[in-house]
């Protein structure tokens, strides 16, 4: 049936990537707080030859894309309000093994943090993840919309470009219906 599939309801990955930046961006609050509270930010910023404030600023745009990848990877998965934390927390535990194990020494020459800055920036990615895990259920949520609500707003509807040149005529064998 070639409709079914325009009839179908959006599922829960209607709009996955938008839900897992804004939740990454949210999430990098508190892995904020560890940062700061273990000195990790100043030492990344070292490291990075950046500003704590310009260090911010990339972690920021860093995030909202990781949290766009946790929410492309896990999918449908993602949206789990039970096992969400968990999910993210093994995420934020590969970021860190990937980003701050892996590429920031190849990025920085050689220099990655030490002692409790490292264990900063370990438990803020997983912090990070937590909360990401945790947030994207809720922050989905508002922007999922099912195709039946979408069709009747004037805005997205069948009627959305008609709507600018007037009303919609059809022509059928001939015969013009206003």
């Amino acid at each position: 049936n070639p409709g079914a599939a325009n009839r179908r309801k959006k599922g829960p990955s209607q709009r996955p990537l938008l839900a897992g930046a804004i939740s990454g961006i949210i999430g990098t609050v508190p892995a904020v707080a560890v940062l700061i509270a273990f000195g990790s930010l100043n030492v990344e910023a070292e490291i990075l030859q950046m500003s704590p404030l310009a260090t911010l600023a990339a972690g920021c745009v860093a995030m909202a894309i990781a949290g766009a990848a946790y929410a492309r990877f896990f999918g449908r998965a993602a949206n789990a309000v039970k096992g969400g934390w968990l999910f993210g927390m093994s995420f934020g535990f590969a970021l860190w093994a990937t980003g701050a194990v892996l590429v920031l020494p190849v990025l920085s020459g050689g220099r990655a943090p030490a002692g409790m800055a490292a264990s900063g920036v370990a438990l803020s990615l997983i912090i990070w993840g937590i909360a990401t895990g945790i947030l994207i259920p809720f922050v989905h949520r508002p922007l999922h919309e099912s195709l039946d609500t979408a069709s009747r707003r004037t805005a997205v509807g069948p009627d959305a470009a008609a709507a600018k040149r007037g009303p919609i005529r059809e022509q059928r064998q001939g015969t013009r219906r206003a």
